[in-house]
């Protein structure tokens, strides 16, 4: 798995509202609620930090892109597909 974060830093308690009939049915199938819901807030954050960086670097990966259709790219003349 791809963490967006440290692995080794300290777990720190908080506070979380639970649909309590989701939550009986959770610890029943004994789920490990604190690692399942690290694991998707880890996939949250890498969706926000994506889009960050997607968005801080779209005129580059634009002009990029036009320049390819305007020139192509270096190996056009080596690929055999």
């Amino acid at each position: 798995m791809n963490f967006t974060y440290n692995t080794q830093a300290p777990k720190r308690a908080t506070n979380l509202s639970i649909n309590s009939d989701l939550l009986e049915k959770a610890k029943s199938y004994k789920i490990n609620l604190s690692k399942s819901f690290e694991n998707y807030l880890n996939e949250l954050v890498k969706q926000h930090e994506e889009r960050q960086w997607k968005k801080e670097n779209l005129q580059a990966i634009e002009e990029f892109n036009e320049r390819v259709q305007k020139r192509g790219v270096f190996s056009d003349g080596l690929r055999r597909f």
